[in-house]
């Protein structure tokens, strides 16, 4: 593979699109494609886009998806109008940096067997501020040649992208932890505040002084200044994802006969605010959640 590898970006979401960005301030060249035109439009300054998925994978060395769902990723490589599936030459690199779970990345896995596709496995972490800056930590899980000829991809997206697996799915596997300490977390978050705020303390001066103690946490941090705020309508991180995630961690327990109490609590909780409609609000809305009762 040349030292500049030729990248096809599919998935401009919230987060897709800083990494993309990313990519072409790096120097790479980056063909994009994404389901709805104004995402497409919205990068079309710095990167080439295409009409169609296919399209854009078509010769590339490396065809990165950044989806939101395991749904999502089989329809973008085996859907019927449009899956990229069979534009992937043999040798190309599969670079799959979605949150889709270790059960998804198997059974891609298993589909594309014999065909000479590399799967590298690549969750990532950090949130669209720091996707922009190519600040990134990534969990890499695939074969060390694979994973070193997606190297320059991974260092243009990452300060940090450890190899925590020889296979793909083990990223997966490493990123299920990471979102049930971040589910976790953030619902920990909201029921402190909540519990001041029914106490009536100022919700302001717990989240300064709880954050310079032993109870500081990057989420009580970030989602507690805005659930303080209420800024659920600015929304960096959506409810929906945890949805997700959590339902992610706890397939993935169950697969392996793992209890994770305080994972289903939180999920419950993420789960209570898809159903009052707040899927498209800022995952620190747990903490009105709570506050519902």
């Amino acid at each position: 593979m040349t030292t500049t590898p030729a990248v096809a970006w599919i998935g401009l979401g919230a987060i897709g699109a800083p990494m993309a960005r990313a990519l072409a301030g790096a120097g790479l060249p980056v063909t994009t494609y994404d389901l709805f035109p104004a995402a497409r439009e919205a990068i079309a300054e710095v990167a080439a886009t295409t009409e169609t998925a296919r399209e854009a994978a078509r010769g590339a060395d490396v065809v990165a998806v950044m989806v939101a769902t395991p749904d999502q990723l089989d329809a973008v490589l085996f859907g019927e109008e449009d899956g990229i599936a069979g534009e992937l030459a043999d040798g190309t690199i599969l670079l799959i940096m979605s949150t889709v779970g270790p059960a998804a990345l198997d059974a891609t896995a298993t589909r594309l067997a014999g065909t000479g596709v590399r799967i590298v496995d690549a969750p990532v972490s950090g949130g669209a501020a720091r996707a922009a800056d190519g600040d990134l930590l990534v969990m890499v899980g695939g074969a060390e040649s694979d994973v070193a000829d997606a190297r320059p991809v991974l260092d243009a997206l990452a300060s940090n992208a450890p190899v925590v697996g020889p296979k793909p799915g083990d990223g997966q596997r490493f990123k299920i932890v990471n979102q049930l300490l971040c589910g976790v977390h953030i619902a920990a978050a909201g029921e402190a505040l909540a519990l001041a705020d029914a106490m009536g303390l100022d919700l302001r001066q717990v989240h300064e002084v709880l954050g310079t103690g032993a109870a500081a946490s990057f989420m009580f941090g970030d989602r507690g200044a805005r659930m303080v705020e209420g800024a659920y309508d600015d929304v960096r991180s959506a409810l929906t994802i945890f949805v997700k995630d959590m339902g992610l961690v706890a397939e993935a327990a169950e697969e392996v006969d793992q209890q994770v109490p305080l994972a289903i609590a939180a999920q419950q909780l993420y789960q209570r605010g898809s159903e009052l409609g707040w899927d498209r609000r800022d995952d620190s809305i747990v903490h009105e959640v709570l506050r519902e009762g």
